[in-house]
């Protein structure tokens, strides 16, 4: 449930969510570089793909969403990419809403962006395993940082979701496992090919 519909955040969340979201999308605009465009769009695209592939599980879905993987990669640009994702998704299929578009964008991108600002820097000065376990960490921490904004802001908006919310956060667990077996992998694997792409996106640092 990371794509919250309209019709369900109150008013104060959804600006709230709105100003958050848009100052790291600026944050990642300012830092982008020429060099970064095309790498920030193959992450979004591969983000707005698996995004689109929901497994029910419980009174919700969960999706893989790749927070910790673009926070390693992209920095702030992650924001950018999730929000482009979002956008598409809410415009082409009606997933999620226009009006919680910031708040999604937060909830998905803020605490991938997090992680790869707390961890990018010791995963890529890491070799073997270590990297590996960092970058997992970094994937289940971004995993689990969704779920506990997912459930906060529904919290926030009414009294009435918060035993919802409790719920939607302990779906995000398994994902969690998932989501870090899927980073550690694939930043293992361009550690031996092409290190260069663990680096930020914004060059502008």
């Amino acid at each position: 449930m990371a794509h919250i519909p309209d019709g369900i955040l109150s008013a104060p969340v959804l600006i709230g969510g709105g100003i958050v979201a848009a100052a790291g999308v600026a944050m990642a605009l300012r830092r982008l570089d020429d060099r970064a465009i095309v790498r920030t769009a193959i992450l979004s695209a591969a983000f707005f793909t698996v995004s689109l592939i929901s497994v029910p599980l419980g009174p919700t879905s969960v999706h893989l969403m790749l927070g910790g993987l673009m926070g390693i990669m992209l920095g702030w640009g992650a924001a950018l990419a999730v929000l482009v994702g979002l956008a598409l998704q809410a415009v082409m299929f009606g997933i999620g809403g226009v009006t919680t578009l910031g708040v999604n964008t937060l909830d998905i991108a803020g605490p991938g962006v997090v992680m790869g600002l707390l961890l990018g820097p010791a995963i890529r000065r890491a070799t073997g395993t270590r990297r590996g376990v960092l970058a997992g960490v970094a994937g289940a921490g971004a995993v689990l940082g969704t779920g506990a904004l997912v459930s906060l802001v529904l919290a926030l908006s009414a009294p009435e979701y918060t035993p919802v919310a409790r719920i939607v956060l302990a779906t995000y667990v398994p994902l969690a496992l998932v989501e870090a077996a899927i980073t550690a992998a694939v930043v293992s694997f361009l550690a031996r090919t092409e290190p260069a792409a663990l680096e930020p996106s914004g060059a502008k640092r």
